[in-house]
C-alpha cells in the first residue's frame, strides 16, 4: 500500500528512496522539505515545526505498515506509537517492500526536495 495519497506520507518515502542506501533520515529533515515545498513569502523561518507533529504520525503509520522503520539509538523500536526521543527512520534492512523495491513512486514527488530561492 504505497500508493498513500498524503504529501507527507510521500515526503518521507520519497527522501528514503533518494538517500544513501541503508542510510537513514531524522524527522526534521522531512518537515524542512515539505514546510519549504509550501512556504509562502511572509511565512516564518522556522514554519518546518508546524508540519513536525504530522510528519512523526505519518511515520508511525508508515512503520506499523512495515514500510519503514523507525529507530532509536540506532535500533529498530518495537512499538512505533510509544517511542520517544530522538528517532531516525529508515527502509526495511530486510529489503524493500514489494511495491517499492527501487523507485516507482519517485515521478510523483519531485517538488517536495527542491528548494525553490529567489
Amino acid at each position: 500500500m504505497t500508493d498513500t495519497k498524503d504529501p507527507i506520507a510521500d515526503a518521507i518515502l520519497s527522501q528514503l528512496a533518494f538517500g544513501k542506501p541503508g542510510g537513514s533520515i531524522s524527522p526534521e529533515e522531512v518537515a524542512r522539505a515539505v514546510a519549504e515545498a509550501k512556504r509562502n513569502p511572509k511565512d516564518p523561518h522556522d514554519l518546518w515545526r508546524k508540519y513536525l507533529p504530522a510528519v512523526k504520525q505519518q511515520a508511525v503509520h508508515l512503520a506499523r505498515a512495515g514500510q519503514i522503520e523507525l529507530l532509536r539509538k540506532g535500533k529498530p523500536v518495537d512499538d512505533p506509537a510509544r517511542v520517544k526521543g530522538v528517532v531516525r527512520y529508515r527502509l526495511p534492512e530486510s529489503g524493500a517492500t514489494p511495491e517499492s523495491s527501487e523507485t516507482p513512486e519517485a515521478p510523483e514527488i519531485p517538488e517536495i526536495p527542491e528548494l525553490p530561492e529567489a
